[in-house]
């Protein structure tokens, strides 16, 4: 099982036993989620972005307008720092200070650059594979405007660490005596039902993408 190297920047150092450095663990993360953080510091200051990603192999993708701060200055080579968590459940403990949740995190540390003009199209086709699976073969093509508009970059990862919590909740051996709830409280991402475009033909059908989301 191949392993991210180890050090000070990644190490898991809060609960060292929920660490995870192995490849298969961080891509699963990756893969089953499409928001990340973005961290990068111009000039002192720091900055954390929202913005959605793709993987595809050991590179993450991510676009934005050309024009944008954070894609102007991570284009230039700043080291980043990429977050993607999941909560999977709130757990409740007899005492305050033990709550917590279970959760599925993982760091990735590399540098941006731009992807080549001729795989941009690829690039952007596995951001949106890794949003809703089929919806790229559903829509129209970026042309050649809105390709020029559009920076691509991917990061290759450099390094990373997955961090994951699992389980009930740990109280204080005396508390285990009190009448107090505790337990957790399962949590997932869901999807609703679909809303139409008010502007949509009525002799649109739904697509498999959108139906194969529930």
């Amino acid at each position: 099982m191949s392993e991210y190297q180890i050090n000070q920047r990644n190490k898991v150092k809060r609960i060292p036993d929920r660490g995870h450095y192995d490849h298969e663990t961080v891509y699963a993360i990756l893969d089953a989620g499409f928001l990340c953080h973005i961290g990068f510091v111009v000039n002192d200051q720091p900055f954390v972005i929202p913005t959605l990603y793709g993987r595809k192999d050991n590179k993450i993708y991510i676009h934005g307008a050309s024009t944008s701060r954070m894609i102007k200055n991570l284009e230039k080579g700043f080291p980043v720092s990429l977050t993607v968590t999941h909560v999977d459940g709130l757990v409740l403990a007899r005492s305050a200070f033990h709550h917590s949740m279970n959760y599925r995190s993982a760091v990735i540390f590399g540098t941006a650059k731009p992807v080549a003009p001729e795989k941009k199209d690829n690039a952007l086709f596995v951001i949106s594979e890794n949003i809703i699976a089929g919806r790229w073969a559903e829509s129209r093509k970026p042309n050649a405007k809105e390709l020029k508009a559009t920076a691509v970059l991917e990061i290759e990862i450099e390094q990373a660490s997955a961090k994951i919590r699992t389980g009930g909740p740990k109280d204080d051996k005396p508390d285990y005596e009190l009448n107090i709830w505790a337990g957790v409280i399962p949590m997932t991402m869901t999807y609703s039902e679909p809303l139409p475009d008010d502007l949509l033909k009525v002799s649109t059908p739904l697509p498999p993408s959108i139906k194969n989301l529930s």
